[in-house]
Parts: C-alpha cells; structure tokens; sequence
C-alpha cells in the first residue's frame, strides 16, 4: 500500500510526506531524489541541458517502478507527474493519492528565493504558478481520491488532516494520529 502525495511545486509534498511515513511508520520516497540518484546530475542540470520531455521519460519510469515496489511508502511525486496519463493511471490504481490543493500566492510566498526549482525561474514565479495550476490542476483532481485543502496552513496542520481522513478511510491500522506533529 502506498501513499501519493500530488500537487504544484512548492505545495509542501516532501515535507508533509516525511511527516506521514514517519508518524506512519513507512519509507518515504522523493522521486525527484531518486530521479537525480539516477541521473547522477540535479534535475534542474538535466532539463537545462535534454529538456522537459526527456526528463518527463524518466520521471515516468521512476514513478511506475516505486509503485510497483511490495514496500509500502508514501511516496512525494514531482508537480508535474500528472501530465502524463499513464502516470495518472498507475497512480490512481497502485496508491491512495491525496492532492495538496495550495494558492499560486502562497506557493509563490515560500519559494521567491528557492533557485532549485526549473520551472519557477523567471521574472514572474506566480504567473507561471497560476499557469501551472490552470493546466495542472484540473489532473491534479483527476488523479486524486482526496483533495486536502493545504491553503495557508502550516505542514502540520496538512498533516493532521491527512492522517485524520487516512485514519477515516480505513487505510492505516494504526496511523499514528494521535502523535504530535510538528511544523
């Protein structure tokens, strides 16, 4: 059984995953991590350098195969995974898929001096946030089971509601709820 966390760049995946496989008690699994260990260069190197398509590839190999693993985790995927249909597919058939719904402003806020980010260089991140979310979001939503409102709230509060709506569903035999998360 595993966990899928979706949504923009800078919606809070990795923290909040680590979050959850910790009070879960799962592996938490990065893809853009395990892409670059792949790579053996940084995402932003190699979509300089081959491009968006050639990284969308690999990114899609990656996803299928951490899906596929018997371990369960919670697995933080790259903000654009879902634009590939067959990546919606398996996500939506070999894990629970909660999608961190956050604001293009808020978003923006957080990630104004993050340099990591290949598709926030520019001159204007929240236009090309708010672009994001208008081709993306409509995915994000095909894609999840639950829409977890992460609109300016703190980590943990998403955790909290995740973990809550996990435990209400049935997911987890013992989800850890009850423990402190912490921001």
């Amino acid at each position: 059984m595993h966990i899928s966390l979706i949504g923009l760049p800078g919606s809070g995946k990795s923290t909040i995953g680590r979050q959850l496989a910790r009070l879960w008690k799962l592996r938490f699994v990065d893809t853009d991590h395990v892409i670059e260990q792949r790579l053996g260069c940084s995402i932003k190197d190699f979509f300089a350098a081959q491009g968006e398509a050639a990284f969308r590839e690999v990114e899609a190999k990656v996803l299928v195969e951490l899906l596929q693993e018997k371990t369960a985790s919670v697995i933080s995927t790259g903000g654009g995974a879902v634009l590939r249909p067959e990546n919606r597919v398996a996500l939506r058939a070999l894990s629970t898929v909660f999608y961190l719904q956050s604001l293009p402003e808020d978003i923006a806020r957080r990630l104004r001096t993050d340099t990591s980010r290949p598709l926030m260089q520019g001159e204007d991140p929240l236009k090309r946030l708010r672009d994001l979310l208008q081709v993306r979001g409509p995915l994000y939503l095909e894609t999840a089971h639950y829409v977890v409102d992460a609109a300016r709230q703190n980590t943990a509060q998403v955790s909290r509601k995740i973990c809550m709506q996990a435990e209400l569903a049935g997911l987890l035999s013992s989800p850890g709820c009850s423990e402190e998360v912490v921001d």
